[in-house]
């Protein structure tokens, strides 16, 4: 097995592992806006801190399946760790993809994307690309990292001014992490990636529409093909550098 297997193998296990410590916070987060975060369980028992599977003391799970955000998880970690080898950047997609799942979740259920994890992720993005940008063997730029969060959290500022049925609040935090990781590798990076976070998201409202499960003014969770689109932008760019 060469290198690279075993980098992505390490990653898959270290995706599996950091996966073991989203339900609970997940499950936590999970509320409407303007409502205190969960602190206890659906049976009534307070919760113990923030990470960790989502089970009752009496071993009830609740919240999202443990099984199926460690696989995701793992798959995600994976999938970066083959697209960018051992180039010192990798260690900053291993932190920050648990993050993306964990939003990932949180949007589909409550269709919410709170400033505890977005603006926290797009200062920790631009701080770890500084980072990897002071080490040897890097192969993004960090200005361009800076400029990218600049450029598309302010375009999806606009989006937001112009509709904001369409476009949330959250989205455009999100926007700011995610315009930094794309833009380590690229302009090019970030237009695929946010080309395509915007073809899933409508590809899924249309099947919705089809499928006879929401209208045309139905709103739907835009985070999770937000973070898709720049996971498929992120593994092009890392794979092309």
């Amino acid at each position: 097995m060469d290198l690279d297997l075993w980098v992505a193998l390490g990653a898959a296990v270290w995706g599996a592992g950091v996966g073991l410590l989203v339900p609970r916070a997940a499950y936590r987060l999970c509320v409407e806006p303007e409502q205190p975060w969960r602190d206890r369980c659906p049976e009534g028992h307070p919760i113990d801190g923030w990470l960790g599977r989502a089970r009752c003391p009496d071993g009830q799970a609740y919240g999202p399946g443990t099984v199926l955000v460690c696989v995701a998880t793992a798959l995600v970690c994976a999938a970066l760790a083959l697209a960018t080898g051992t180039r010192p950047e990798l260690a900053v997609w291993l932190l920050l993809a648990p993050v993306g799942v964990l939003l990932t979740i949180v949007d589909f259920r409550v269709q919410r994307l709170p400033d505890v994890l977005t603006l926290p992720l797009a200062a920790a993005a631009l701080a770890l690309l500084a980072a990897a940008a002071a080490l040897p063997g890097h192969a993004g730029h960090w200005r361009t990292a800076l400029f990218g969060a600049l450029v598309l959290g302010g375009a999806y500022y606009v989006l937001f001014l112009v509709n904001s049925k369409g476009m949330g609040f959250g989205d455009v935090k999100l926007a700011l992490g995610l315009g930094a990781v794309l833009g380590w590798y690229g302009w090019s990076a970030v237009v695929l990636g946010t080309f395509t976070g915007f073809l899933l998201g409508g590809l899924y409202g249309l099947a919705l529409v089809l499928a006879r499960r929401a209208g045309r003014r139905t709103t739907i969770p835009f985070g999770p093909f937000l973070i898709a689109g720049a996971l498929v932008g992120l593994l092009t760019g890392a794979g092309a550098a």
